[in-house]
């Protein structure tokens, strides 16, 4: 995931995703396979109970989906201040 500028970018993938695109895009910026990331995302889940979860939801969240330019996060803050605005 290599701009033109040679930057790499954290990014949610859209091409190795299962559910959400998360550890397909740690997976591309690490550059190590996305399944490793998923298999060590589990093996953090069952150690640590819904922490994994909640750090899941976190980077869902915080991360831009590949050739997005906002993430989750800023959406749901725009559509909030949006309809807060309409009153």
């Amino acid at each position: 995931m290599n701009d033109n500028t040679g930057s790499t970018k954290l990014r949610r993938s859209r091409s190795q995703r299962l559910l959400t695109g998360v550890c397909g895009g740690i997976g591309g910026f690490l550059g190590v396979d996305p399944n490793i990331v998923r298999l060590a995302f589990v093996a953090f889940a069952l150690l640590t109970g819904g922490t994994a979860f909640l750090l899941y939801i976190i980077a869902w969240l915080v991360m831009p989906e590949e050739n997005g330019e906002s993430s989750m996060l800023e959406h749901i803050i725009r559509n909030f201040q949006g309809k807060k605005s309409d009153l």
